[in-house]
């Protein structure tokens, strides 16, 4: 990939970076072969805070915060193109350098405004959710957390099924892109948290239905959307253990929305994106498991502006109120205004500086902090992060 140079838009760098990590904005970009295009990424980060552990056990300062992956993919046909993804990383108590197929998909454009993709295909959700495994793409370490979470990468970066796809001119009225998708999503269970009295017997998602609309508008730069995802998960959890245990079975269907915005003129980059994430619980015995209903609240505004082809700083505030009708307490927010330095040193390697300033604690978990709520953890702290990313 060639070096970015300081007159590329912010749009035009998360093209390049998503042909470089196997993620094209056409399936006709490359000529057609069967000879495969081998591109990958090794990224070593760094997590230290000033109270509270935070991802991995951070207090004390973590390299638990490593990725990588390599992907091939094929241009078969004009119409025809296919790829694959392997991935690995390391995210505190995530991951353990357990090897998976991040995505894989077969795509088949028709025409502009229609191709179909099948395989695992990414989540179109928000403005990023689609590049945010791509490091290169973007500025900051970590996205904001609050449309972004890190943790829940595995859940939220890719679904298997079908797609739908498009782009549809409008003239004089700019371009609409859409995305319309529908399968499940395969996870792990994993290990019960700590002190949980259940024990997870069977789990699936039966499905994930959603799309994204983008308007690019006559305004060069500007673009305007929505995103929407509905999707059930379906468990059966036991309660105690042995021939006393009590069996329970919990359905949690969900809608989560996002608005977006983004402008991007020559080296600068703003966006704002607002959603809001509705979660139910129905229990088939609400005495052991309780049911409710929750409306978690979202947002950010970010910049970032590129002075030189190698330096680009950025910064962010990000909200989240994980039930907007209790916003007291400091478990009930996190308030994080962040500020990023990205450095490229070469063609191939990058090193970028982190900073955050946290009021709240509603992103913390228990599991991390020997056990202690997020009630009883400190209510202002900071993050330092330092990462480092190569592709090829």
């Amino acid at each position: 990939m060639a070096v970015l140079m300081a007159t590329l838009s912010a749009r035009s760098m998360v093209a390049r970076a998503q042909e470089a990590q196997g993620e094209p904005e056409s399936p006709a970009s490359e000529a057609p072969g069967f000879i495969p295009v081998i591109h990958g990424f090794v990224s070593q980060g760094f997590i230290l805070t000033t109270a509270n552990n935070y991802l991995a056990q951070s207090e004390h300062g973590s390299f638990e915060f490593t990725e990588v992956g390599v992907n091939l993919t094929s241009q078969l046909t004009d119409d025809l193109r296919a790829g694959v993804q392997l991935f690995a990383r390391d995210l505190g108590p995530i991951g353990n350098y357990s090897a998976k197929f991040d995505w894989f998909y077969l795509d088949y454009r028709f025409e502009d405004w229609l191709g179909i993709r099948a395989g695992r295909t990414k989540l179109p959700f928000g403005l990023y959710n689609d590049t945010n495994d791509i490091d290169v793409a973007h500025v900051p370490i970590l996205m904001p957390q609050s449309v972004y979470p890190i943790e829940n990468r595995d859940f939220l970066l890719a679904q298997t099924g079908v797609e739908l796809y498009g782009r549809a001119e409008l003239g004089a009225g700019g371009a609409l892109d859409y995305r319309a998708y529908g399968g499940t999503i395969f996870l792990d269970v994993g290990a019960p948290a700590a002190g949980s009295p259940f024990t997870v017997e069977s789990f699936t998602i039966p499905y994930v239905v959603g799309g994204r609309l983008m308007w690019e508008t006559p305004v060069e730069g500007l673009r305007l959307g929505g995103s929407v995802q509905v999707l059930k998960l379906e468990s059966t959890l036991l309660y105690g253990t042995g021939a006393m245990a009590m069996r329970v079975s919990v359905d949690i269907p969900a809608t989560l929305w996002v608005t977006s915005v983004e402008y991007a003129s020559s080296n600068l980059l703003v966006a704002i994106e607002y959603g809001r994430w509705h979660v139910s619980v129905d229990s088939s015995d609400p005495m052991l498991f309780p049911e409710q209903t929750v409306v978690s609240e979202r947002g950010y505004v970010m910049a970032s502006y590129r002075f030189t082809p190698w330096f680009q700083p950025g910064i962010y505030y990000s909200l989240l109120f994980p039930n907007v009708d209790d916003r007291d307490g400091r478990d009930s927010r996190q308030h994080d205004l962040a500020a990023t330095a990205r450095f490229d040193i070469n063609e191939h390697w990058l090193v970028k500086l982190e900073a955050h300033y946290m009021n709240g604690t509603a992103a913390l978990r228990a599991a991390l902090n020997d056990g202690a709520p997020p009630s009883a953890l400190t209510r202002d702290w900071a993050v330092f992060l330092v990462k480092t990313t190569a592709y090829f």
